[in-house]
């Protein structure tokens, strides 16, 4: 383990794209009924603002390599605040949708560098240690996210959600600028020729592929909730304010998991079985949250489960995958979140057109559930 950056500091960091991400989800029907769209056109600036998230990670990702981790997250934050700034003052719905994007391209440095920072920093004996204790921490945002933008909704609308994301841009920045110090102190000359080969060499690593469809699989049954709950709240006469309470139950899940997590890796018990542990759980979950749905808001009870899961694979899955790419940490770690966030944007793409929370529960559960007995009989094979 080497010098570290303060970790309370990293660990805002990762959170930080999840909370920017759920303080916006309670003001979705808001920004329908200003703008005049439909549910799908509303539900498509969050899936496109992951395939924007996708770009700025592998963006931002090379650029750790070529300029350094410190002035990337600096860059990143800044053209995050641009976007902010934009979605402000959007007179229609197509200049905020440019806006989500720009925000989603500059905020991926809260993934991204972060996490190469953190791989810079601990060895294998420490970082899924490290990861566990952030994914306590990531348990925090969704429900300081949904409740504040409930808050904002409420009493601004969705400007006032927009300005608050453009106040947290300048603090990040400031806080960074500030504590932050670089961990890679020589520059690599990055070219599409190297960028090319290591791709190749990704898409043909098992251990690769099987960790994108996980992390997107996890991921879409996530954000499901934050497209599709908003307007079942609204369909059963249920205000902005409920549906950000409903966050706790999602945060206890998740700290719940996140705590368990840490539990069973103390306890030398393996990631990769607290990772198929989660993909079955998850499925199951998925399924009584497919029957409840048609009863009110009973599906949060089986969501509580989803998102325990989520808090205790995920982890699990993303402090190991680069274990074999140190010589090339942060373009390897922008090609991953590339691979990983185009799914996640693509599925969120399709479960807007579903618009069935439960359907598309048991879709992507099920796509884990494949994945682990795909690669399991493979494996089994050679």
């Amino acid at each position: 383990m080497k010098k570290t950056n303060p970790l309370w500091l990293l660990t805002l960091l990762v959170m930080l794209p999840q909370f920017v991400e759920t303080i916006y989800s309670p003001v979705l029907p808001m920004v329908q009924q200003t703008f005049g769209v439909n549910e799908e056109s509303t539900t498509l600036t969050i899936s496109l603002y992951f395939i924007a998230f996708a770009l700025g990670v592998a963006f931002w990702g090379i650029q750790c390599d070529r300029i350094g981790r410190k002035k990337s997250l600096e860059y990143g934050l800044i053209t995050y605040g641009i976007g902010t700034f934009a979605a402000i003052f959007a007179p229609n719905f197509m200049v905020l949708l440019a806006a989500r994007i720009i925000s989603a391209f500059g905020i991926s440095v809260g993934s991204i560098v972060t996490q190469t920072i953190l791989r810079d920093t601990y060895d294998k004996d420490h970082i899924s240690k490290v990861f566990s204790w952030i994914g306590i921490g990531l348990s925090i945002s969704p429900v300081i996210g949904m409740t504040a933008g409930s808050a904002l909704a409420s009493s601004a609308g969705h400007q006032g959600v927009f300005i608050t994301l453009y106040l947290v841009a300048v603090v990040f920045y400031i806080l960074s600028r500030r504590n932050v110090s670089e961990t890679h102190h020589f520059g690599k000359e990055i070219n599409f020729h190297i960028l090319f080969n290591l791709l190749k060499r990704m898409l043909r690593d098992r251990e690769i592929i099987r960790c994108c469809l996980l992390v997107m699989s996890f991921n879409v049954l996530l954000f499901s909730y934050y497209s599709l709950a908003p307007f079942i709240f609204k369909g059963q006469q249920y205000s902005s304010y409920i549906f950000g309470y409903s966050s706790i139950i999602l945060a206890a899940g998740t700290f719940v998991g996140a705590k368990l997590n840490r539990f069973l890796l103390l306890k030398n018990i393996a990631p990769k079985i607290l990772v198929t542990s989660s993909v079955i759980g998850s499925f199951v979950a998925s399924v009584f949250v497919w029957i409840l749905t048609s009863y009110g808001i009973y599906f949060l009870a089986p969501y509580f489960f989803i998102v325990m899961a989520f808090s205790m694979a995920i982890p699990n899955i993303l402090s190991t995958a680069l274990i074999h790419y140190k010589n090339e940490t942060g373009s390897a770690g922008a090609l991953l979140g590339l691979i990983y966030y185009v799914l996640i944007g693509s599925g969120l793409i399709s479960i807007g057109f579903i618009q069935n929370l439960g359907i598309s529960c048991v879709i992507f559960s099920g796509i884990g559930v494949i994945t682990l007995l795909a690669f399991k009989s493979k494996e089994k094979t050679v």
